[in-house]
């Protein structure tokens, strides 16, 4: 009896633990709860790391990296009054609040290794001292190399090298929709890069400046980003930031940026000369308009009127007089006083060009000894000095 006691206990133990082993290995041999499903585990897979200095697809990364050391801060104590300093500000930004005073901020452009910056002239216009602030940190004292207040460029110097200069672009080759960076500083608040596509080129007649000429963004501009890049997504410069169209003084998505074309010419005649050299003939146009064409009794609808010619002036010399209608300049086409501002502009002083003229139903052609454009008084030029 006691023996087989013994070997039932024997049974039981090896039983048991067969069962145990099942549990634990292979539970679902065993079977489970009425209605229940085995349990399941999955691997969570986390994203790789990118590598370094690599970007996620369609980031604009690469391109800011590339244009925002180039960017710097322009910081001002001006000797102008608040009255000023809020005028300017209202004119470029829409600030009913003005927000003038005896300092003020902006943004420049690095445009050589050795030192020379591209900015805005209101950002500096006026100014005691300006102090330049680097994207590495450092602070450094600018000087102003020469202003063009026709064109609301200036050109500022640092004692300088070896500093990241910008690569400028094509802005020529712009079209609407092509994606665009702003980067400035912004409020004061530091370097901020925003994004936006290109809403217009060729953007004039907005009492901004002499010459106009913009690209029209929605990238977002707010006052201190004046003078600063606006790049393509390459990085390269398309534009000088300048003004926004605001009730509010702050973006409402249209602001306004100085072509690099533009910007380089007269950074070039600055640097070169301490003066933009511009064409200048002495009249005051007028868009043509058609009950402008019958009260004149013109056989010509397109073309830029004459309403003043400044006596003893080139166009007086040449013969042109008040109610004639100027369809070309040296052979290019004008349909409107930018146009014709412009090309003059464009004309090399103390050389000759031919004006093709309409008046009343007569076509001449008058030759006109070009001279050199008198300095503007103001950023948005002398009245009535400018063609």
């Amino acid at each position: 009896m006691r023996r087989l006691w013994l070997i039932f206990s024997q049974a039981v133990t090896v039983a048991l633990a067969a069962v145990f082993v099942l549990a634990t290995l292979k539970p679902q041999w065993l079977g489970g709860r009425p209605g229940s499903a085995p349990v399941q585990f999955s691997i969570i897979q986390a994203a790789p790391l990118p590598l370094d200095g690599a970007s996620s697809p369609g980031s604009y990364a690469p391109a800011a990296r590339r244009a925002s050391p180039s960017v710097v801060s322009v910081m001002t104590s001006a000797a102008e009054s608040p009255a000023s300093a809020s005028d300017a500000l209202r004119r470029h930004f829409g600030d009913p609040d003005g927000g003038g005073g005896s300092a003020g901020t902006g943004s420049a452009v690095i445009v050589s290794p050795d030192g020379y910056l591209l900015t805005n002239n209101h950002v500096i216009d006026n100014a005691e001292q300006i102090e330049i602030g680097l994207a590495d940190g450092r602070r450094v004292a600018a000087k102003v190399v020469g202003t063009d207040p026709d064109s609301d460029l200036a050109v500022l110097k640092v004692a300088l090298t070896g500093l990241p200069a910008i690569t400028f672009g094509d802005a020529d080759a712009l079209q609407v929709g092509d994606i665009v960076l702003a980067i400035g500083n912004p409020f004061n608040v530091g370097q901020t890069v925003t994004s936006g596509i290109v809403s217009a080129v060729g953007r004039s007649g907005l009492g901004l400046n002499t010459f106009e000429n913009f690209i029209q963004t929605d990238a977002a501009i707010n006052p201190g980003n004046s003078g600063g890049a606006l790049v393509d997504i390459n990085g390269q410069l398309l534009g000088i930031n300048t003004a926004i169209y605001s009730r509010s003084g702050g973006s409402m998505g249209i602001g306004f940026a100085i072509p690099v074309a533009t910007a380089r010419q007269v950074m070039e005649g600055l640097i070169t000369e301490g003066v933009v050299t511009r064409g200048w003939i002495g009249v005051q146009p007028s868009d043509l308009t058609r009950d402008m064409a019958e009260s004149f009794g013109l056989e010509v609808e397109r073309g830029v009127l004459i309403t003043g010619v400044l006596q003893d002036g080139p166009a007086s010399a040449a013969g042109v007089q008040p109610g004639d209608v100027v369809v070309k300049v040296a052979g290019t086409p004008v349909m409107n006083t930018a146009q014709l501002l412009d090309a003059v502009a464009g004309l090399r002083p103390q050389t000759q060009a031919v004006l093709s003229v309409h008046r009343g139903r007569q076509q001449l052609e008058l030759t006109v000894r070009v001279a050199q454009r008198p300095k503007a008084r103001t950023a948005r030029g002398a009245p009535g000095s400018g063609r």
